[in-house]
C-alpha cells in the first residue's frame, strides 16, 4: 500500500500542515526516526507573512495566500501553454510571493509525489524564477520523489548541489543525512537515494562526509551496495586512509555487503601504499577463499609495487605466474618492470623485456619509450637512446617534452652539448615542435659552459620555430659573453632587448658594468649606471665597487671620488673597499696634500678609516718622503 495512503493531511485554521500517521512504518527499521517526524514542515520561514487572516475570505480565490498551495497544484497540472509564465503573474500582481515559504514549497512537493517531473519544474521555477530559497528539507523532499521515479541523474545533480551547499556554510540548518531520513516518513522513498548521498559527497571530494554518511547509514541498519562501497574505499585510498579503509572492509563483511573484486583490488592497492607487501599473500588467500582470483588489475598493482621497492625478483616471478594462470601481461606490466629495470641500472634487461613486449603483440606508448630513453641516458648510452628515438618517430610517435629534457642531460651529462644541439636542430628540420623549455634549457647550459657564440647560433637557427628568447635567456647569454671579456656582443644584445621592449634586471646591468670596467671602458659603464638609476634600479655594492676600481685603474682620480660621494649621498653606500682603492691611488701619487683633502672630504660625507687605510696612508707618507730626499 502507498505510504501516502496512510496519511491523513489536513490544514488547520491558521494554514498549518498537520499530519496523522496511522501505522506509519517504512520498508527500514529506523531506530531513532523521531516519532513527530511532521515537525520539519512547521518551521515556517521567519520573514514569511502569517496566512491565518478571517479577512482573506473576502478575497478573490487567486488573490487569497490561503489558497497559494492549490492555486500552484492548479497549474501544475495544467500543462498546456505556458502555465509557469500564468502562474508567475497570479502570484506576483496579487503579492503572494511573500507567503510562499519553504513550509509551502514542502506542502505543494509532497502533492507532487506521482508526477516528479511537476515537482522538479515547481522546485526549479521557485528557486530560479521567483528567487525563493529553498531549505535543506524542500531539496531533499525533491531528491526523493525523484529517486523513487527512477530520475537518479536529476536526483544526483540536485543532491551534489545541496552538499555543496552546506559545505560552503549557504545552508546549514539540517543534516543532508537527518534530513532524508526525518523526510522518509512523509513521502515515498527509495533506498538508493542513501548511496547516492554517499556518491555525492565523494564527487565534491568531500570524503570524510561521505565516510561519517556511511557510518550512519550502517547505524540505521541501511545497507549500502558494493558498487558505493568501492567508491568510498576508492576516495580514502587517494587520501591514505588505510585505517578506514579497513573499518569499511570490516563492516562490509558484518551487513553482508559481500565484496567483488573491485573491492579486493582496492585493498590491495591499499596494502601496496602502505608498503606493507608482506601481508599482500595473506590477502590473496583470502580472495581466493572468497571464490575470486586475482585478475590483470591485481597483478599490476602488485608488480608495481615490487617495482617501486626495487624487488625485481618478485615482480618478475609474479610475472612469470600471470602466464601460468592465464592472465595476460598488458602495456601497464611491462612499463612497469622496464621502469624497474631502468631504475636498478639494468637497462639492457628493461630493453629484452621491451622487445619481447612486442613480439607477443603489444604496441609501446611514448610513455614506455620515454622510460626506457631515460633508463639508457642515465647510464650515458646515448646511441642507443638515440636509436630508440628513431624507432619510436618510425612507429609514429612523437617526442614530447620529456624526451627532449632527458636526451638534452645526458648529453650534459657527458659534456656533448654539440650532439644535444645537433639534436634538437634535427628534431626542428623534420619538422616536431620542441618545447620552448628545452631550448631555454639547452641555452642555459651552453652558457654556463661560458659558449654564448654557439648559444646564440642557437638561437638564430631556432628563432622561427615559435620560439623567441625571454629576458632570462637575454640575461643568461649577456652574462656568458661578459664572463668571456666580449662587451660590445653583450651591448648588442641589451640594444636588441631594448628594441623588443623587454627590461633589464639589476643582474644584467652588473654583469655589462663590470665587462666594460675590466675592458679600461669605465665611462661607459658610467653611462650603463645613469641609464640604470634612471630607471628607478638602484645599483649595488658590486656595481659600486667595478666602477670606482675601474676609474681607480684608469687613474681616473676626480670620477671615482665623485662615484663614491653620489653612492653614498644617493644610495647609502658606503663601502670602505671603494674608499681604501682611492686612498691607494692617491698615496701611490705621493701627494700628501691630496690624501689630506680627500679623507677630510669623505670624513664628513660619513666614511670612516681602517687599519687598511691607515697602512696605505702611511704607504703615501713614506714615498713622499723619499721623493722629497730625491729632489733635496
Amino acid at each position: 500500500m502507498n505510504l501516502m495512503n496512510k496519511l491523513i493531511i489536513s490544514t488547520c485554521s491558521n494554514g498549518q500542515l498537520v499530519i496523522n500517521s496511522k501505522n506509519l512504518h517504512s520498508r527500514l527499521n529506523f531506530s531513532s526516526l523521531s516519532s513527530n517526524c511532521v515537525q520539519i514542515l512547521t518551521d515556517y520561514n521567519e520573514s514569511a507573512k502569517p496566512i491565518s487572516n478571517p479577512l482573506h475570505s473576502f478575497l478573490p480565490k487567486t488573490q487569497n495566500p490561503q489558497n497559494t498551495v492549490s492555486l500552484i497544484c492548479s497549474a501544475l497540472k495544467n500543462r498546456e501553454n505556458d502555465h509557469f509564465a500564468l502562474l508567475r503573474k497570479t502570484v506576483q500582481e496579487n503579492g503572494l510571493v511573500s507567503y510562499l515559504s519553504n513550509n509551502e514549497i514542502s506542502r505543494v512537493l509532497l502533492r507532487c509525489q506521482s508526477d516528479s517531473y511537476s515537482a522538479l519544474s515547481f522546485f526549479k521555477w521557485a528557486k530560479n524564477d521567483l528567487g525563493v530559497k529553498p531549505n535543506t528539507q524542500n531539496y531533499c523532499l525533491v531528491i526523493h520523489i525523484l529517486t523513487w521515479t527512477k530520475n537518479f541523474s536529476q536526483a544526483m545533480k540536485l543532491l551534489s548541489e545541496l552538499v555543496d551547499l552546506q559545505r560552503d556554510g549557504v545552508e546549514s540548518t539540517l543534516d543532508v543525512f537527518e534530513s532524508l531520513v526525518s523526510l522518509s516518513g512523509l513521502c515515498n522513498w527509495d533506498p538508493v537515494v542513501f548511496d547516492m548521498l554517499i556518491k555525492a559527497f565523494l564527487k565534491e571530494n568531500m570524503v570524510k562526509d561521505g565516510y561519517r554518511a556511511f557510518r550512519k547509514m550502517v547505524k540505521r541498519g541501511i545497507c549500502p551496495s558494493v558498487i558505493t562501497m568501492n567508491c568510498l574505499l576508492t576516495g580514502l585510498s587517494k587520501l591514505n586512509y588505510s585505517k578506514k579503509c579497513w573499518e569499511v572492509y570490516t563492516e562490509m563483511e558484518r551487513i553482508g555487503v559481500h565484496p567483488n573484486s573491485c573491492t579486493f583490488n582496492i585493498l590491495t592497492h591499499v596494502l601496496c601504499k602502505d608498503e606493507d607487501v608482506s601481508k599482500v599473500n595473506d590477502f590473496l588467500e583470502k580472495m581466493e577463499e572468497e571464490g575470486f582470483q586475482p585478475d590483470i588489475v591485481t597483478y599490476n598493482t602488485l608488480v608495481s609495487s615490487y617495482c617501486r621497492k626495487g624487488r625485481m625478483k618478485d615482480a618478475v616471478h609474479l610475472y612469470q605466474i600471470m602466464y601460468v594462470r592465464c592472465v595476460s601481461p598488458d602495456l601497464f606490466t611491462y612499463t612497469s618492470l622496464i621502469n624497474g629495470f631502468s631504475r636498478k641500472g639494468n637497462v639492457r634487461d628493461a630493453h629484452q623485456l621491451f622487445i619481447r613486449m612486442v613480439d607477443r603483440g603489444l604496441k609501446p606508448d611514448i610513455i614506455l619509450y620515454n622510460t626506457l630513453i631515460s633508463g639508457y641516458c642515465k647510464e650515458g648510452m646515448m646511441q642507443e637512446a638515440r636509436f630508440l628515438l628513431h624507432d619510436m618517430i618510425g612507429e609514429g610517435m612523437y617526442p614530447d617534452k620529456f624526451t627532449c629534457s632527458v636526451l638534452v642531460q645526458g648529453y650534459q651529462k657527458q659534456d656533448n652539448l654539440v650532439s644535444a644541439v645537433n639534436l634538437v636542430t634535427e628534431l626542428q628540420r623534420f619538422g616536431f615542435v620542441v618545447s620552448r623549455d628545452i631550448y631555454d634549457y639547452l641555452i642555459a647550459a651552453l652558457c654556463m659552459e661560458n659558449r654564448p657564440f654557439a648559444a646564440k647560433a642557437l638561437i638564430d637557427r631556432v628563432s622561427g620555430d615559435r620560439y623567441e628568447p625571454g629576458n632570462i635567456v637575454y640575461g643568461e647569454l649577456i652574462e656568458s659573453f661578459c664572463r668571456c671579456n666580449f662587451p660590445d656582443e653583450a651591448l648588442c644584445l641589451k640594444a636588441e632587448m631594448v628594441s623588443k621592449d623587454l627590461k633589464l634586471d639589476l643582474g644584467t646591468y652588473r654583469a655589462i658594468i663590470k665587462c666594460l670596467c675590466k675592458s679600461g671602458r669605465s665611462m661607459e659603464a658610467n653611462s650603463l649606471m645613469r641609464e640604470m638609476t634612471d630607471c628607478h634600479m638602484p645599483p649595488d655594492i658590486e656595481v659600486c665597487r667595478a666602477l670606482i676600481n675601474g676609474h681607480c685603474v684608469e687613474n681616473n682620480f676626480r670620477e671615482a671620488q665623485s662615484l663614491l660621494s653620489f653612492f653614498a649621498q644617493e644610495f647609502k653606500i658606503f663601502d670602505t673597499v671603494c674608499y681604501n682603492a682611492i686612498i691607494r691611488l692617491i698615496s701611490a701619487e705621493g701627494d700628501i696634500a691630496k690624501l689630506m683633502k680627500f679623507q677630510d672630504k669623505m670624513r664628513k660625507v660619513g666614511f670612516a678609516p681602517n687599519q687598511l687605510t691607515c697602512k696605505y696612508v702611511i704607504d703615501g707618507l713614506q714615498k713622499a718622503v723619499r721623493v722629497h730626499k730625491i729632489n733635496i
